[in-house]
């Protein structure tokens, strides 16, 4: 049986530190579509943020009034408090301290609202529509700008004791490296978007003053334009110095992923992000460092999928979590 009424809608706001999106869904207890999307720059206070995602929120759900609003989810970058709806000052979000974004859209359409960050609404979205379909307990790690994980346990969202749960990004590889989330060779300084241009530069930097530009930074001019997705272009074009920086950031992965399986005993691990673009450049050297690390048992019985959501993560993450909101006053 159906739990979501015919002829409803749900808002989904996804708040990022560059872009912000509003989107329309209409859901079932398998599949979720996106009825309509708008994406724009994020303003450059909260209240601005805030006040056009009301006014773009308005706009598609009185576009489409033959369907009535049931519940509205945010989605935003840790840390937050999702209990009291307050986002806590999160890196890419300049601030924003102890912001209440829960109330004003409470106030403005009536209905139940419920925030989350961005892993967790990613695990919530990739276990009810994605490749976490009847699954148990899964991790899915977002592998974009930051490196966080949302956490599904015997069924359920597990966030901790103070919404901190799942920031895996933090847990350090090595005694030294690229730094992410504060911390030299963390995670996250290994396998973020973030920690792999970090890495980059710093590689680019040293050929260029030997004398022999690699193909994803052939001048000191392009230096700040190196990213993950640059340097990933190049290494599918061949470049030597790419591939072997995508070997490193293979091996780190697999070397996080193996304290998360021995750690959980997960049924499975969906990787979005980077990993959906870089797949063929990440498994092998993954799953070696796996092999190497991980425990036998629990590795043999943990499938490692590409999110199922695909690049639309972020829209399906923001739309469970209103799914979540609807299922709370249900």
């Amino acid at each position: 049986m159906n739990i979501y009424p015919t002829n409803t809608c749900y808002l989904g706001i996804d708040i990022g530190g560059t872009k912000c999106a509003v989107v329309l869904g209409a859901l079932t207890d398998t599949s979720a579509m996106v009825i309509a999307k708008r994406r724009f720059p994020t303003p450059n206070t909260p209240a601005a943020t805030l006040a056009q995602c009301i006014v773009v929120g308005e706009e598609l759900v009185h576009s489409h009034d033959e369907r009535k609003l049931v519940a509205l989810g945010i989605s935003c970058g840790g840390p937050l408090d999702s209990r009291r709806g307050l986002i806590l000052s999160p890196p890419n979000l300049p601030g924003w301290d102890t912001i209440d974004v829960v109330t004003p859209f409470r106030q403005q359409f009536g209905v139940p609202v419920a925030l989350q960050n961005d892993a967790n609404a990613g695990a919530l979205a990739e276990l009810q529509w994605g490749a976490g379909q009847g699954c148990q307990t899964l991790i899915f790690l977002t592998l974009g700008t930051g490196l966080g994980a949302g956490l599904i346990l015997d069924g359920q969202l597990y966030s901790g004791s103070s919404d901190l749960a799942g920031e895996v990004g933090h847990l350090r590889l090595t005694a030294g490296g690229p730094v992410g989330y504060g911390k030299a060779g963390s995670f996250e300084g290994w396998c973020s978007g973030s920690g792999i241009a970090q890495q980059a530069r710093s590689i680019a930097n040293e050929h260029l003053t030997s004398g022999t530009p690699t193909r994803y930074c052939p001048t000191f001019a392009a230096l700040d334009q190196v990213t993950a997705e640059t340097v990933g272009r190049a290494a599918q074009e061949g470049d030597l110095v790419a591939r072997e920086l995508w070997f490193m950031v293979g091996q780190r992965l697999g070397q996080g992923i193996a304290m998360l399986i021995d750690l959980l005993n997960p049924e499975r691990i969906i990787l979005g992000s980077i990993y959906l673009r870089q797949q063929a450049l990440l498994e092998p050297t993954m799953y070696a460092s796996l092999r190497l690390e991980a425990l036998p048992g629990a590795l043999h019985h943990c499938q490692i999928l590409p999110a199922g959501l695909g690049e639309q993560i972020g829209d399906y993450a923001s739309l469970a979590v209103a799914a979540q909101a609807f299922a709370m006053v249900r």
